[in-house]
């Protein structure tokens, strides 16, 4: 049920809420045009810099299981603001950082905060709207945040090369990489400044929950051995992962296997994350008007469909060049996001008392996954197009497993659910 606070303006709560969520991936994705030069600066080798994207991820996954229990304890508004404020000490960290570890050190420190905006605002939808308004504005904001990871290597590689003009000898930790994370710095200000003028609070006092280790805990494991949780996490966790494995691979994809400089991460990621908004583009305007299991299933064909054609041209584009081993990616990402935005309402209307949490226990799977995904499994399959060919479309095949898993379960476990969020289980839940 929508909540009775007065709430901005739904375009302007979804770019808010799409700006604040950005904050993840464009600090992920930023960073690869300055892999390079922050080699030369601490003399890491690539498995080093590897480490600023995967200490990242598991402190962005370790603190997101508590960020939302938090939000659903305390209320959204202050969780936000407290996080942004956390993520500019963590930037500004970066920017100053005098040795490697140091820079890994405020990474973690990033990405503790970085993912507040994203789980929390998914609470802050479902607190306002319900059924299809809240589907619609969950895909408005996927539509906006996919902005971020196609714009912020471009902005990264922009801000790399900037040599400090207009201003008179710029010194060295303004300049170059450090650049990169003062920009960052500047919009984070930006941010808790239009938080404090239009974010309300819309979680209200009587609906919060205490936040007690034993509750909790008693919270968690009544969600975790939710079956119909475990398969909407699965699903979604390996949908995600079928496409963030070429964005955690990103250097290893566009420098080595594609051959191309620091200067063409664009042409992995502006087809990628077109796909990305394409595929929210058309979630929000069919929203109320076709049967969610119609759009999921629509969905997991586009992305079986583009893991085909992808080992079908990693088979036979030898060696692999753009555009055409970019392309299936971005057809897969349009399938990832006709099904996100119906899977994540799902998942948080299974436990209405405690939104924030279950938001928090499904991010902390996927991100997780990715933090591994990043870490250990990026590096052995990131050494030619067809291993991160056939890598992506196994994952996707385990979304679309999870998915029929939950169908089954759905239809065998029948459970009253908050609100109008019945309509959607019961579209997701029908026999074809």
């Amino acid at each position: 049920m929508a909540s009775s606070s007065p709430v901005p303006h739904r375009a302007l709560l979804a770019g808010l809420l799409a700006a604040l969520a950005m904050l993840g991936p464009f600090c992920i994705d930023a960073i690869f045009p300055a892999f390079p030069e922050i080699e030369r600066r601490f003399g890491a080798g690539p498995v080093t810099m590897q480490q600023t994207i995967s200490v990242y991820l598991f402190a962005y996954a370790a603190l997101s299981l508590f960020v939302g229990a938090m939000s659903d304890a305390w209320g959204r508004r202050m969780i936000i603001l407290g996080g942004l404020v956390v993520f500019l000490v963590g930037t500004i960290g970066c920017a100053l950082a005098p040795s490697m570890r140091a820079l890994l050190v405020f990474r973690s420190l990033q990405g503790a905060s970085a993912g507040i905006g994203m789980i929390v605002g998914r609470a802050i939808v479902r607190d306002c709207f319900a059924g299809p308004a809240a589907q619609k504005l969950m895909a408005q904001i996927s539509l906006i945040f996919g902005l971020a990871p196609a714009l912020a290597p471009v902005i990264g590689a922009w801000l790399v090369a900037w040599d400090g003009s207009p201003l008179a000898s710029p010194p060295n930790w303004l300049v170059g990489w450090h650049a990169l994370f003062w920009a960052l710095a500047l919009f984070t200000l930006a941010l808790i400044g239009l938080c404090l003028a239009v974010l309300p609070e819309t979680h209200a006092r009587e609906r919060r929950v205490a936040f007690l280790p034993r509750t909790l805990f008693t919270n968690y494991r009544n969600i975790v051995s939710d079956s119909q949780f475990a398969a909407l996490a699965l699903a979604l966790t390996f949908n995600s992962a079928g496409f963030f494995v070429y964005i955690a691979n990103a250097p290893a994809f566009v420098l080595r296997i594609l051959d191309l400089d620091q200067n063409h991460f664009p042409w992995l990621f502006v087809p990628a994350i077109s796909g990305l908004m394409l595929g929210a583009l058309l979630t929000g305007r069919l929203a109320g008007r076709v049967p969610v299991r119609m759009l999921v299933g629509a969905g997991y064909g586009v992305m079986l469909g583009a893991s085909l054609l992808n080992l079908v041209i990693a088979f036979a584009v030898q060696p692999a060049r753009v555009p055409w081993t970019v392309l299936p990616v971005a057809i897969g990402a349009i399938g990832v996001n006709l099904v996100a935005p119906a899977l994540n309402l799902l998942v948080l209307d299974r436990f209405p008392q405690y939104r924030g949490g279950a938001s928090s226990v499904q991010a902390f799977l996927m991100l997780t996954f990715s933090a591994l995904l990043a870490g250990v499994l990026g590096p052995l399959v990131a050494h030619s197009a067809l291993s991160l060919a056939i890598t992506s479309s196994a994952f996707y095949l385990i979304g679309l497993i999870g998915w029929r898993w939950y169908r089954r379960v759905a239809k065998r476990i029948p459970e009253k659910i908050d609100g109008d969020a019945a309509v959607i289980a019961a579209a997701g839940t029908n026999a074809d």
